[in-house]
């Protein structure tokens, strides 16, 4: 067998980058080249392969067959051999990286401003770049290298896939100040009757508060979906909807008397909520300085959010932690 040559193994970093970050513009930043030093290799991978490897999608490329199976037997020895020869620890105060991170909207909205409020502090050449999160394609982010991480609902049962418990949402039944519900107690033939918003992040028009009612023998109308959670609070305020929701998605409304929040006449068990890795990057510094982060910020934000919620409008979520 040849002995592998260093210029077939720098083409192979170059090819990892390209596959595991999607693009030839994010893999230059991440291997903290210029875009036509990576162009440059692509062009020289083709020719020393034989084969496309990559084919335009309108903005976007996707790998042809070969470069999947080549890719499918190369990145872990690939992270393996980057673990055993580097010893130095992640500095984020000059390291130059790109993470992506599956989010939905609510999650940005706790996390984003702290967290860029460290990188400008103590990891300057640190970019983040959000990915739209649902849980049907979570799995599927982490496997095909889409993402380094991503924050969610914890259902993988993938022995590749590695999480880390943030906390349990507490669900909350939230409408306008004014709604005639307000003025009567929340039966459950009441609430069943209303019209209902569901935020439906994969567009599916049924969710957990359709599933408890079914076992019931009970259906609501779900009258009107949307697929983030920022604009609920206004949707409530000016209509007659109402909706089941985690609380900390529209904490500032609730927390600020904007809207009511009653206790659901039905016991909806949480889906913890949790970040989650591939096993390939358990041992990636940069992605372990990220995570730690996050997950701090969240579990921070949360344990805030509880303390607040119990004192002062949802008593009901006393046993939820």
């Amino acid at each position: 067998m040849d002995v592998l040559r260093n210029q077939e193994l720098n083409l192979l970093m170059v090819f990892d980058a390209i596959m595991t970050e999607g693009s030839i513009t994010r893999a230059a930043d991440r291997l903290a080249l210029s875009q036509p030093a990576v162009s440059n290799a692509l062009s020289r991978m083709r020719l020393v392969w034989k084969d496309e490897l990559f084919v335009k999608d309108g903005r976007n490329i996707q790998p042809t067959a070969y470069a999947q199976n080549l890719w499918a037997q190369i990145r872990e020895p690939l992270q393996q051999l980057g673990d055993a020869v580097d010893q130095n620890e992640f500095n984020p105060a000059t390291a130059k990286r790109t993470f992506r991170i599956a989010v939905a909207d609510a999650i940005v909205d706790v996390v984003w401003r702290p967290l860029r409020k460290v990188i400008e502090q103590s990891a300057p050449g640190i970019n983040i770049h959000a990915v739209p999160y649902t849980i049907s394609n979570a799995e599927s982010l982490l496997h095909d290298a889409d993402v380094d991480m991503l924050v969610g609902a914890q259902s993988s049962t993938s022995n590749v896939i590695r999480t880390e418990f943030l906390f349990n949402p507490c669900y909350a039944c939230v409408m306008r100040l004014d709604h005639p519900l307000t003025k009567v107690p929340l039966t459950l033939e009441r609430f069943a009757a209303a019209d209902h918003l569901l935020v439906s992040l994969s567009g599916e028009i049924t969710g957990y508060t359709d599933q408890v009612l079914a076992q019931k023998g009970m259906k609501r109308r779900v009258a009107m979906t949307v697929n983030h959670f920022a604009t609920v609070p206004a949707l409530l305020k000016e209509t007659d909807l109402i909706t089941v929701i985690p609380s900390s998605t529209v904490e500032q409304a609730i927390f600020n008397g904007e809207l009511a929040v009653m206790e659901p006449p039905i016991d909806i068990a949480p889906t913890s909520v949790g970040s989650a890795w591939h096993k390939r990057q358990e041992n990636d510094k940069g992605l372990c300085w990220l995570r730690g982060h996050v997950n701090r910020i969240i579990k921070e934000h949360y344990d805030r959010h509880m303390s607040e919620l119990k004192a002062r409008i949802c008593p009901q979520c006393k046993d939820a932690s």
